[in-house]
């Protein structure tokens, strides 16, 4: 799947594309009930919030089948790979939870700003791509976005221990005023399949959900094979050491899967 003209046009301006129902209910069925699975889980992979209900398990791909063709969707790859200019692997991958009444609050920050910091990423050629699990709702948690914010480079950030179970460089409230005031602040919405597609420095948070909807999004941290990391102080399960680029499965990989689970169950 290639980005058309427009709306590279928009990634480059706004710092995000937002792809509405890109994959299908059977597909994302199967991620979900997986997804699922994997949070019962007792692994070190998996974090959780204070309050016990889980908030992120990493690197699913590596152990999970259906995470590992999602890990490999040319309805991935493709957008990032063309707007990167080069093949790409895989640097981080996150399956994050925002449960019913406990999911915990994302402060503001840039994930290139822990790129670099932790793991030595030498420039911001790297993005996530986001697929929704459940449709996420204004009111349930969703991501907030800075728009333009990425232009302003990577910005001075503190590294925040305490306020939630998992570590990160966050922004100060000067900070994000400031940039709100200039580019506002959106909270793009939709139904489970839908796809969103950011840079490493747009400015984002997403605030706790206290609402019975649980929220969940996976994550694909895409690099560009030359941009490979340096440093490799946090674990592997969290920074990936493996930079081989990630050839592209078919096209209807998940949807063959989810069948094949069906005809098993």
């Amino acid at each position: 799947m290639k980005l058309t003209a427009e709306q590279l046009a928009d990634f480059d301006e706004q710092g995000y594309v937002f792809l509405p129902a890109c994959f299908s209910e059977t597909e994302i069925a199967a991620l979900r009930e997986e997804a699922a699975e994997i949070y019962a889980s007792d692994r070190e992979e998996v974090w959780r919030e204070k309050s016990g209900a889980p908030r992120t398990a990493f690197a699913a791909h590596t152990y999970n089948e259906a995470f590992r063709r999602l890990g490999a969707h040319p309805r991935l790859i493709e957008p990032v790979s063309q707007q990167l200019g080069e093949q790409v692997y895989m640097h981080q991958f996150k399956v994050n939870a925002k449960a019913a009444f406990t999911g915990d609050v994302w402060q503001w920050h840039q994930d290139y700003g822990t790129w670099a910091r932790d793991d030595g990423m030498p420039e911001a050629r790297a993005m996530n791509i986001a697929v929704f699990l459940d449709e996420v709702l204004p009111i349930n948690g969703p991501l907030m976005f800075i728009p333009k914010s990425h232009k302003k480079g990577t910005i001075d950030a503190a590294h925040d221990l305490e306020t939630t179970s998992y570590p990160l460089w966050t922004l100060d409230q000067k900070t994000v005023t400031e940039l709100a005031e200039e580019g506002g602040i959106v909270a793009p919405t939709g139904p489970a399949g839908s796809v969103l597609m950011f840079h490493g420095n747009l400015v984002h948070a997403s605030p706790p959900n206290i609402t019975p909807y649980p929220r969940t999004i996976v994550y694909l941290t895409l690099c560009a094979v030359s941009n490979h990391i340096t440093k490799f102080q946090r674990p592997e399960w969290i920074a990936h050491r493996d930079f081989t680029p990630i050839e592209p499965l078919a096209d209807d990989t998940l949807s063959v899967y989810a069948e094949s689970r069906k005809a098993v169950a």
